[in-house]
Order: structure tokens, then C-alpha cells, then sequence
């Protein structure tokens, strides 16, 4: 009975390529994370104290948000 390999060897490097990439990506990721966060902080910070307890938020819960 015959045997067939099924598996190949990645090519030289691609291993590594493949964690720069995904690495890259992480960090790309957690930028737009943390940008949002900030965006969110601003514009809730822009809001008077009303618009804030209409929303069931008060000034120093915007430091909390995001975290």
C-alpha cells in the first residue's frame, strides 16, 4: 500500500512574516481601540452636566469609560 504525504514544509521565512504581519495587525488593532476610546471621552466630555444625567452619566464617570 502506497503512502501519500499530505504535508508541506512553509517556505523559508514565511513563518516569520507571519507573525510580523500579525503583530502589526494587534498593534493596528489597539490603536483604533484606543482612539475610539479617546473619541468617546471627548465627545462625552463636550456635554453639559443635563445631557449627561439624561444619559445616566455624571463628569466623573467619563474618566472610566474605555478602561
Amino acid at each position: 500500500m502506497a503512502a501519500y504525504q499530505t504535508t508541506h514544509t512553509a517556505p523559508f521565512g514565511a513563518i516569520s512574516i507571519f507573525r510580523a504581519v500579525q503583530g502589526m495587525s494587534s498593534v493596528l488593532a489597539t490603536l483604533r481601540t484606543v482612539k475610539a476610546n479617546r473619541d468617546t471621552r471627548n465627545c462625552l466630555s463636550k456635554l453639559s452636566d443635563h445631557e449627561l444625567n439624561d444619559i445616566g452619566l455624571c463628569r466623573a464617570d467619563i474618566d472610566s469609560i474605555g478602561r
